[in-house]
C-alpha cells in the first residue's frame, strides 16, 4: 500500500518523533516506546523492601517524549517534594518481534546508553499503597534523561562493569552490571512475551542501590563502564 501520510489533512501538526543522538555518528535513533524493568538489582530490591529471589521481572513504561537529551537540564517536576535519581543501563533495539528466544535476543540490540529513571517517589509511594498504576510517579515530563547511544559495533554487549551516580561529586549509587538479576537477553525475551517489540524501543534495565532525592541546583553525573559519563543539572 502506498504511504500517503505526507498528504493527510491533520487537524494540527503532529509532534516530532523523539530521538536520541548516536555517539560518533551523524544519525539519530527514533524512539518507539520506553520500557523500564523494576527492581532488577538485588540490593535495590532489598532497599525498596522486596525479596529479589521471589519476583519474576516486571515492567512499566515511560512515554517516548519524556526523554531529556544530553546538554539539556532536568526540570524539577510539579506536585512532588521527593524526586529521586536512578541510574540505569539503557538498551536500544533495532529489531523486534514476539516470543524472542533469549539466545537470539542480543541480535535485536542496536546499542546502549546511560540513562536516568527519575521518579516522583512520594507519588509512586501513594500509588503503591492504593494499588494504583505508577504513571504519576514514573512517566511525568522529562523523567528519562539519557545520554547518546553507543552502537554494539563500537562497545559490544556490556555484561559487567561499574555503574554509578554522583550528585554534586558525591557518590550516591554504585554497583556492577553483573549484579542485574535479569540479564539483557532474558529481559528482552521475557518482555517479548508480553508485547510485540519494535525497532526504536528502549529498555531501562534497572538501578543499583542508593537511590535518593535531588534538589534544584544539583548536578547529577551518571556512568556506565564503556559508555562514559552523562551530566544533567536539576533546575
Amino acid at each position: 500500500m502506498k504511504d500517503t501520510s505526507s498528504h493527510r489533512n491533520f487537524v494540527f501538526e503532529p509532534a516530532p518523533v523523539p530521538t536520541l543522538a548516536v555517539a560518533g555518528r551523524d544519525a539519530v535513533f527514533p524512539i518507539h516506546r520506553i520500557y523500564c524493568v523494576g527492581r532488577n538489582f538485588a540490593d535495590h530490591a532489598i532497599e525498596m523492601g522486596h525479596d529479589p529471589d521471589k519476583e519474576p521481572p516486571f515492567f512499566f513504561q515511560k512515554n517516548p517524549d519524556t526523554i531529556v537529551a544530553l546538554g539539556q537540564d532536568f526540570p524539577y517536576p510539579a506536585m512532588s517534594r521527593d524526586v529521586h535519581h536512578e541510574v540505569e543501563l539503557v538498551v536500544a533495539l533495532a529489531k523486534g518481534g514476539r516470543d524472542i528466544p533469549a539466545e537470539h535476543a542480543l541480535d535485536c540490540v542496536y546499542g546502549y546508553a546511560v540513562g536516568l529513571d527519575m521518579t516522583r517517589r512520594d507519588l509512586q509511594g501513594e500509588a503503591k499503597k492504593l494499588g494504583r498504576p505508577w504513571e504519576t510517579g514514573k512517566a511525568f515530563e522529562a523523567s528519562a534523561p539519557c545520554g547518546p547511544l553507543h552502537p554494539v559495533s563500537d562497545v559490544g554487549h556490556p555484561a559487567q562493569g561499574a555503574i554509578w551516580l554522583k550528585v554534586n561529586g558525591e557518590t550516591r549509587q554504585s554497583g556492577d552490571l553483573n549484579q542485574m538479576i535479569w540479564k539483557v537477553p532474558e529481559m528482552i525475551a521475557y518482555l517479548s512475551r508480553l508485547f510485540e517489540l519494535k525497532p526504536g524501543d528502549l529498555i531501562f534495565a534497572g538501578t543499583p542501590a542508593g537511590v535518593g532525592a535531588v534538589s534544584r541546583g544539583d548536578e547529577m553525573t551518571g556512568y556506565v563502564e564503556g559508555l562514559g559519563e552523562v551530566r544533567f543539572r536539576v533546575v
